[in-house]
């Protein structure tokens, strides 16, 4: 999809102020675009950044109160657009299970609703979809995996570049089950009704703009901890493994996938820092201690329903497809959300007690 397209058309990005979607929308209204926002408004922080991007952009910024689980403002804000980010999603697996149904509306039927307003409305439109590493289930069995150092790494070595798009589904908890349920329909409206669209699998994006929770953006909640003080719970022992990817990083891929949308559509594609900037949870830890000169005191709880053990996005379909690839080490990236959680929150690390 090339910038130079005659056509004036916004980009419509449903979540559009949540963490990954401000991101992209700042970054495509500073290169020129038209953003189109429809976001519920209903999560932590997203208010906040809403008037971050109208405060850095205007009138280049539209943002429209709605939410996804109701067809008619999808329509009319599909209608205008000359591409669909669908980013707008229940996005935690705890509330999934405290409320499985109010998760399967947001998530399955508010993107049957954004694919049948393209589908019906704007054909020609792209569409990039968030979906999530949690479609792969657990992936390992307890036999598959075993120790190394501080880390679990899976005995077959065919995982030794992480996980690849062709490796078997298997959704796991309410949440699995309907970003799960989405991800194929998104691929399958490309089979069937022709639609341009792509399918991002994202594994643990992190970075600023991020108000990390112990429910979802679990980097940024680590780093929020030690800001204040905190302890932290773990789920598990601490020694499951993931891949984590900068924001911005993010951001190039799903601008790439959309610019290059001729090469892409009908694609499915892992979006994750892959082997190189994986770790575990006590890794991290640690290389947060290192980074802030600050310890970080942690307990454990029992594993949480769906929880993987080992999880790693072999990312070489977007760079044979792109040719993207990740750019900031996770130790750049975490001195980045470091900053600016300082600056957001007012205080260096180090200084104890309650943080406003």
């Amino acid at each position: 999809m090339s910038r130079g397209s005659a056509s004036n058309k916004p980009i419509l990005i449903t979540g559009g102020c949540g963490f990954i979607g401000c991101n992209l929308a700042d970054r495509l209204a500073a290169r020129g675009d038209r953003v189109s926002i429809l976001d519920n408004l209903a999560r932590a922080g997203v208010r906040e950044n809403a008037q971050w991007l109208k405060s850095r952009h205007l009138d280049r910024v539209n943002i429209a109160v709605a939410d996804v689980r109701d067809p008619i403002p999808v329509i009319g804000a599909v209608r205008e657009a000359r591409a669909v980010l669908h980013l707008a999603a229940q996005v935690a697996v705890t509330s999934s299970l405290e409320r499985p149904i109010e998760d399967f509306d947001t998530n399955a039927r508010g993107t049957i609703n954004v694919l049948e307003a393209v589908r019906l409305h704007n054909p020609s439109a792209p569409v990039v979809f968030a979906s999530t590493n949690k479609v792969y289930g657990r992936l390992v069995d307890d036999a598959q995996i075993g120790k190394r150092g501080r880390r679990y790494v899976p005995s077959d070595p065919a995982l030794a570049r992480g996980v690849v798009e062709s490796a078997p589904l298997d959704f796991y908890s309410p949440y699995g089950c309907s970003k799960g349920t989405a991800d194929q329909y998104v691929r399958d409206y490309a089979r069937v009704f022709g639609l341009r669209t792509v399918v991002l699998r994202m594994s643990c994006i992190y970075g600023p703009r991020q108000f990390g929770t112990e429910d979802q953006g679990w980097i940024a909640h680590f780093l929020l901890s030690a800001l204040r003080g905190d302890p932290l719970t773990i789920y598990g022992d601490g020694f499951q493994v993931r891949d984590a990817l900068y924001v911005a990083d993010a951001v190039d891929a799903w601008i790439g996938v959309l610019d290059q949308i001729d090469r892409t559509h009908g694609r499915i594609f892992n979006l994750g820092g892959g082997p190189a900037n994986s770790a575990s949870l006590l890794e991290l830890i640690e290389l947060i201690a290192r980074l802030t000169n600050h310890e970080i005191s942690h307990s454990f709880a029992d594993w949480r329903p769906g929880d993987q053990p080992w999880y790693v996005s072999d990312v070489s379909g977007l760079h044979d497809a792109i040719g993207w690839e990740p750019a900031t080490s996770l130790l750049d990236g975490l001195a980045s959300l470091q900053d600016w959680l300082e600056s957001r929150f007012g205080r260096p690390f180090g200084n104890q007690g309650a943080f406003a």
